[in-house]
């Protein structure tokens, strides 16, 4: 049964990779960098949510006759959210060579943003941090803006993870 699961997770985790690859792409070209996103708005959020749902619903429901350990569910979830996360940062990556403007437009944009703060938040982040923000973000290129954008979806895909564990799981009756 392992291997199924597996096998379910890697099918809903490609899929949920393209997609948010996709919807990458159109924020782009509608003019908002999608790096630019608050990580509490992600729509990796909702998009993890709903894959790891669905493959967690698949499995339990098809496969394991209405019962779902909550390791199972971790292993599931943890798996789609791995998959969709590296389809995702190599498909960034892959953008980001042929777009020549994707990394020089994420670094103006947050050099702009950075330039907005005003006195008192950069005293409260510290002067130090935000000099060494702002005097790191010429060195930028794909590979680190990848690299963070796959860390970024591990994490927020851990935490959607673990509700949806918790929630999924049936255990049998005795």
């Amino acid at each position: 049964m392992a291997k199924k699961l597996l096998l379910i997770s890697a099918r809903y985790g490609a899929v949920a990779g393209v997609l948010a690859f996709v919807l990458l792409v159109v924020m782009y070209y509608l003019g908002r960098h999608p790096l630019m996103t608050s990580p509490f708005l992600d729509f990796r959020i909702l998009l993890f949510g709903i894959f790891v749902f669905f493959t967690l619903k698949e499995f339990r429901d098809y496969e394991q006759e209405g019962v779902l350990y909550f390791s199972q569910a971790m292993v599931g979830g943890l798996t789609v959210v791995m998959v969709a996360s590296v389809v995702t940062s190599l498909l960034l990556y892959t953008f980001g060579t042929w777009e020549d403007e994707f990394v020089s437009e994420y670094i103006a944009q947050v050099t702009a943003y950075l330039a907005s703060f005003s006195k008192d938040e950069i005293d409260r982040i510290g002067r130090d941090v935000y000099e060494r923000n702002l005097n790191a973000l010429p060195a930028t290129n794909i590979s680190n803006l990848a690299i963070t954008y796959f860390v970024h979806g591990l994490m927020i895909g851990f935490f959607v993870n673990i509700v949806l564990s918790v929630i999924s799981r049936r255990e049998p009756k005795p």
